[in-house]
């Protein structure tokens, strides 16, 4: 056997394989942990891992690793999961919204997030929000508009694939265009975040009076009275003209915003490519105006994996896009738990905590790691224990030395089957 193909089975197969036993030599697993796991652990087939009362045989069948847990899963781990599909709809003419928040999943405490469609015409009204919001555009097209900090105007037309930016209390808008408007993924840096929670134009000016309102714009009290008494949060409008125009008339004396709210991903090139898949990284270091969050966009090929690893500075927060994915999440004491993904469900990692996502469907697999932070980081276990002193690593692990030195000496991101 090669020393390449070597080194793609043990990084693919063997930590992942090892007994508890031999996870407790290795001072990974607590004792009485791994005692615990080393009993007989009951098949699929095994009458004690049955379960003949009322059940839900779809949710089971997307949810294997919940169902009947590997052996290798231990004690009690929060759940890490929260299908955007199971989100209460928030439906208006125009579009609809649903978010998963620290409401729906409980551990995701740092980020918060938005599933949002606009028809054509459709608008998200002018509105700002006391937390950070980045955006991805998952289908079709959309014009998005803001001020700056000097009051400068910024209009630009997004498409799938393109992300954006707005800072806490930057005020801002987003409309559908044709030919059928657009469906947008949002991530707020504040796990408590709503967007029944954000200030809106509507909303504000129908809590304030009519004569404030006369005095503040120098106009007749009279022409504040076609004004909404309610938010009108998503409506129908019709769709706006040529994208010159609106920058046109927005610029006005001040001129148009130096500062880009957008970002192109399409001319950014892949940070990182394997044979098992690449990663895109997009941080403050390119995406500027993005200071308080950092995202990595993650394919894995059939039979790949997101190899085993940790994130040092933040929490983790997941959207997965397509593909079918398992993903097993190494918490202190010895405890460990493997849930299964699909397109649309938000995961979840807590700082520092290991983990890996593997793909298991014959489709490429492509999600979203999400980080509150202007930085992207994560360290390898293959990085690691390649840069440690040989001898100290074998001591903990058992393994001899050809198999240590078959490991990836750098970090990989993604491995091939």
């Amino acid at each position: 056997m090669s020393e390449g193909v070597k080194r793609e089975k043990y990084s693919r197969r063997g930590f992942l394989g090892m007994s508890s036993a031999a996870l407790a030599a290795a001072g990974m697993l607590p004792a009485a942990a791994a005692e615990q796991e080393q009993k007989p652990y009951p098949s699929k087939d095994d009458r004690s891992a049955s379960a003949p009362g009322p059940g839900n045989p779809a949710v089971d069948a997307q949810n294997p690793d919940s169902f009947l847990p590997p052996p290798t899963d231990a004690g009690g781990v929060q759940t890490f999961k929260y299908p955007f599909g199971l989100s209460h709809k928030r439906m208006q003419e125009g579009g609809w919204s649903r978010e998963v928040t620290i409401r729906e999943l409980p551990v995701s405490k740092s980020i918060a997030g938005v599933d949002m469609r606009l028809t054509a015409g459709g608008v998200r009204e002018l509105h700002w929000h006391t937390a950070g919001e980045w955006a991805l555009m998952l289908y079709g097209n959309a014009r998005i508009t803001a001020i700056d900090l000097d009051g400068k105007s910024f209009v630009a037309d997004v498409t799938e694939g393109d992300l954006w930016y707005f800072p806490t209390g930057i005020p801002h808008s987003i409309q559908g265009l044709k030919p059928d408007g657009a469906e947008f993924l949002l991530v707020f840096d504040d796990g408590n975040f709503s967007e029944y929670e954000t200030v809106l134009l509507t909303d504000w000016m129908a809590h304030t009076p009519h004569d404030v309102l006369s005095a503040n714009f120098g106009v007749g009290e009279q022409a504040m009275e076609k004004m909404p008494r309610r938010e009108k949060f998503i409506f129908q409008s019709a769709v706006p003209g040529p994208l010159v125009e609106d920058q046109k008339a927005a610029a006005g004396s001040l001129g148009a915003s130096s500062q880009d709210f957008a970002f192109r991903l399409a001319q950014q090139p892949i940070s990182k490519r394997s044979k098992g898949g690449e990663v895109r990284i997009i941080d403050s270091s390119k995406f500027k105006v993005s200071t308080t969050i950092a995202a990595a966009i993650v394919t894995v090929h059939p039979g790949g994996i997101r190899e085993l690893h940790w994130h040092p500075n933040a929490d983790e927060w997941q959207y997965f896009m397509s593909g079918t994915a398992r993903m097993t999440v190494f918490a202190t004491g010895g405890r460990a738990r493997t849930m299964d993904f699909q397109a649309g469900d938000v995961g979840y990692v807590q700082k520092t905590l290991p983990h890996y996502v593997q793909n298991t469907g014959d489709t490429d697999l492509k999600f979203l790691e999400m980080f509150k932070s202007n930085v992207y980081q994560d360290l390898a276990l293959s990085e690691w224990l390649t840069h440690t002193p040989p001898q100290l690593v074998i001591a903990h692990l058992g393994i001899d030395k050809a198999t240590l030195d078959a490991l990836p000496r750098e970090e990989i991101v993604v491995m091939p089957e």
